[in-house]
């Protein structure tokens, strides 16, 4: 059972959210929160496996709450639920430790994959926002490596490339074998070349340098 708190500031929205998830067996509604505060408080009293976390908040803002949980190194993994589909509000919440953005007008469908995926940790970006980012998504790994042959990024091969396109998709593990033709394993060795070389420690990390350096984006 994955534990979830809301937090938001319209009681609309929260009692939305709520409805969408109560139709899932494996998903529990442990409490919700209205403002920063209030926020930080109740992580700290439910330690809830997922925070869905709106950045517009009173009192303290998503920014603020995802920072100042992060600093408390819970094992809560945090959702950015908001209006904005900014690229500098997508880094600011991915840097304070958010693993997931997705926007407010998402589809209950994907709301419910963004839990589990991030519940796993890995890291989620709504597609439509990942879409805009690294351009169509039947395209992505085909803009991976169109721009390897330009620039190869950090030294990356043309297969670690492909790699790190899959986590921008949100991909598991077993996703990107199945999607790439190889084991598991092989994809774990690849991560971890990925991260030694881009001098980061996890997926969300990659993420990050891959939406700061927009290296999977071609013009």
């Amino acid at each position: 059972m994955i534990s979830i708190l809301i937090a938001d500031d319209h009681t609309l929205i929260r009692e939305g959210i709520r409805r969408v998830l109560s139709f899932e067996d494996d998903l529990k509604v442990v409490g919700e929160a209205q403002d920063g505060e209030e926020t930080i408080k109740k992580t700290l009293e439910l330690t809830p496996d997922i925070l869905l976390l709106d950045i517009n908040m009173p009192v303290k803002n998503g920014l603020e709450v995802a920072k100042e949980l992060g600093n408390k190194k819970l094992p809560t993994k945090i959702i950015a639920l908001t209006i904005h589909d900014g690229d500098n509000y997508i880094l600011e919440i991915l840097k304070h430790g958010a693993l997931g953005y997705i926007l407010k007008d998402v589809e209950p469908e994907a709301l419910i994959r963004a839990i589990h995926v991030v519940n796993m940790g890995n890291a989620f970006v709504y597609p439509k926002i990942a879409k805009r980012l690294f351009g169509k998504e039947e395209h992505i790994i085909e803009a991976a490596r169109l721009l390897y042959k330009k620039h190869r990024p950090n030294g990356l091969t043309l297969r670690e490339m492909d790699v790190l396109s899959c986590i921008t998709q949100g991909l598991s593990n077993q996703e990107i074998a199945d999607s790439l033709c190889v084991s598991e394993k092989t994809v774990k060795n690849h991560l971890t070349n990925i991260f030694r070389k881009l001098n980061v420690s996890d997926r969300t990390q990659a993420l990050v340098y891959v939406l700061k350096n927009k290296i999977l984006t071609i013009d």
